[in-house]
């Protein structure tokens, strides 16, 4: 374990030795770039911290964060390491670069051809800015970050009684089948037993073979009446009208004898059927009738 830490520590350590002696290599490229771009003696030996300080703090922070912000410090990375790569390139074919920390040289002959010449004068002067605003960006991401919890082995599992995990019901092991006691029950006699017949027999009945009794479901019953009721059937003579069956003819004179005084207006279906105790079919009937004699008479 301590050998596993200290070759842990030893390449950490040699990683920030390469870095170190690179940072250096490329300090001197970045520095007369700077003061070809125009910067003073102060802001041309800070620029290289500017460019390259932020591909540090990028791969920092590419090792503490995790999904997308990862993704973004890696091209944070990969563009710084782009820019750089291409400054020193610059600096490497221009040799008026290498003497008086590029200030002997105009601007204007980074390139010589003249959209390659601005495109190289933006992309100096615009690194510092960048560094501002992605470097703010990837510091907070770091500082808002919530590592992911590990959940630590607990000592002497096998004696431990906790539970650290839950589990779903499929992943759980099968408890065994709780066992089946038998019980002896005596079976009665049902004669005088002989020399013929054998000793009783105790049958074992195990408990779990009970069928499980339907519940008895309720039903609502209705309510007895103490009334009694009257028997149906045929109705008997004395309880019929005594009054006979009457024809059409003597409704239509019993009819007109009610409505003889009356005027046209009164002689109406409801005002027969009133006077004469008949059905309305039948008062219908009569004052069509004397309707259409009145109306022939006059």
């Amino acid at each position: 374990m301590n050998l596993h830490r200290k070759g842990r520590a030893a390449l950490v350590l040699a990683l920030v030795a390469v870095v170190g002696m690179a940072f250096r290599v490329s300090w001197n490229a970045l520095r007369d770039i700077a003061g070809a771009v125009g910067a003073d003696e102060t802001a041309a030996t800070l620029y290289p911290f500017v460019v390259d300080g932020l591909m540090a703090l990028a791969l920092i922070a590419t090792l503490v964060l995790t999904a997308d912000a990862r993704k973004f410090a890696l091209r944070v990375l990969g563009t710084y390491t782009l820019a750089s790569l291409v400054l020193n390139y610059v600096h490497g074919l221009v040799p008026e670069l290498h003497s008086g920390g590029g200030a002997r040289v105009d601007w204007t002959r980074l390139a010589d051809w003249d959209p390659a010449n601005w495109a190289l004068v933006l992309l100096a002067t615009s690194l510092p800015v960048g560094s501002i605003y992605f470097g703010s960006d990837l510091v907070a991401k770091v500082l808002h970050h919530r590592p992911t919890p590990i959940a630590t082995p607990i000592e002497n599992a096998e004696e431990s009684t906790e539970t650290t995990m839950k589990r779903s019901t499929a992943d759980l092991p099968e408890s065994p089948p709780a066992p089946i006691t038998a019980t002896l029950v005596r079976v009665p006699d049902q004669g005088p037993v002989d020399h013929l017949k054998s000793a009783p027999v105790f049958k074992p009945i195990p408990q779990g073979a009970a069928l499980p009794l339907a519940p008895i479901e309720r039903r609502p019953v209705p309510a007895e009446s103490t009334r009694s009721r009257r028997a149906t059937g045929r109705l008997p003579d004395a309880a019929k009208s005594t009054r006979p069956k009457r024809t059409p003819d003597q409704l239509l004179t019993e009819a007109r004898k009610a409505t003889a005084g009356w005027p046209d207006a009164k002689v109406t279906a409801e005002g027969i059927r009133r006077e004469v105790h008949t059905s309305p079919a039948n008062a219908r009937m009569l004052r069509d009738t004397l309707l259409a004699e009145r109306a022939k008479a006059g």
